[in-house]
């Protein structure tokens, strides 16, 4: 085979490195910036020329023939140090640019993230942020994410994080409500009460609390809550509270805006509910080099969150 023809294949050999990496068409084409029927024609090319099956599909991923796959180790590390070596020449612009492909969940990005975007995008106009909001885990590398954020307890070790804040759960209702039924003054009080919760399970939700002293926990206890509404996503569960449907538990980020104006009052303010997510990750994919774009929006997230969100 002549030189010419080999070197028309490079973008070829590229993207058969990309949907290594990726682990599938959709997810390759994706972080290409392709169609998945572009991402399948330049494979069946590379096949064509080469006289040999590169790749197996299946309906939900591919596996690679012993020649795709040797062809794939042989030239991964040439497009890694291609790659590298670009980058680092674009770096010298010291201009973040390109789009940082993130993942974030539902209620967070609506009432946090979203409102804050427009300062990032005017001091980075060169920089496009292409948002997915969802509460589902997603596994970041693999579908092609840049970063994810995450309200969780702690973090997959194969990834870089780096804590933005803590996050608290509070109890809360509005005025009319507690007029109507009362104050509970004891966590035992809310069985009585028509209660919002996340559904964990079919049926009533149980919230526990914990009650704390000055140097240890004194007491913990749980109680089976039940109402009208149970909803998977914080917000929908607040802006049901708003209507005066129930006491609701909160992560403090959904709560912030309507405690701030009064609209929701926090319930049972000595005692910590516990058994959900308390602090806030940026996490991205462990990787050689991190595109300045990515480093950038990162150094947002970090300054936009550090003081967390305070309740008044």
């Amino acid at each position: 085979m002549d030189t010419q023809k080999v070197e028309a294949l490079w973008m070829h050999l590229h993207w058969l490195n990309v949907l290594a990496a990726q682990g599938s068409y959709t997810a390759a084409a994706a972080r290409l910036g392709v169609s998945k029927a572009a991402m399948s024609q330049r494979i069946a090319e590379l096949e064509r020329v080469a006289g040999v099956a590169l790749v197996q599909r299946t309906t939900r991923s591919v596996r690679f023939t012993e020649a795709g796959q040797r062809l794939v180790e042989e030239t991964r590390e040439e497009f890694e140090r291609i790659a590298t070596s670009f980058a680092s020449v674009r770096e010298m612009a010291e201009v973040p640019r390109g789009t940082v492909r993130v993942t974030a969940p539902v209620a967070f990005s609506r009432q946090q993230l979203v409102p804050r975007l427009a300062h990032f995008s005017r001091e980075n106009p060169e920089v496009r942020v292409q948002l997915e909001l969802s509460d589902r885990l997603t596994s970041i590398a693999s579908e092609g994410f840049d970063l994810a954020i995450r309200h969780s307890a702690q973090v997959p070790e194969t990834h870089v994080a780096w804590k933005l804040c803590d996050i608290r759960s509070v109890i809360a209702a509005t005025p009319t409500y507690l007029k109507k039924r009362g104050v509970p003054k004891t966590p035992a009080d809310l069985a009585a009460h028509d209660c919002l919760y996340y559904p964990r399970t079919v049926g009533s939700g149980v919230w526990s609390f914990e009650k704390t002293g000055r140097r240890a926990v004194q007491s913990r206890v749980s109680v089976t809550v039940n109402g009208p509404l149970a909803a998977n996503n914080s917000e929908a569960l607040r802006d049901a509270a708003l209507e005066h449907l129930g006491i609701v538990l909160l992560p403090d980020f959904s709560a912030q805006s309507a405690l701030q104006a009064r609209k929701l009052v926090v319930l049972l303010a000595d005692w910590r509910p516990v058994g959900f997510a308390s602090q806030l990750y940026v996490v991205r994919p462990y990787g050689v080099h991190v595109p300045r774009a990515v480093t950038r929006f990162i150094e947002f997230l970090r300054q936009s969150f550090e003081g967390g969100f305070p309740l008044e």
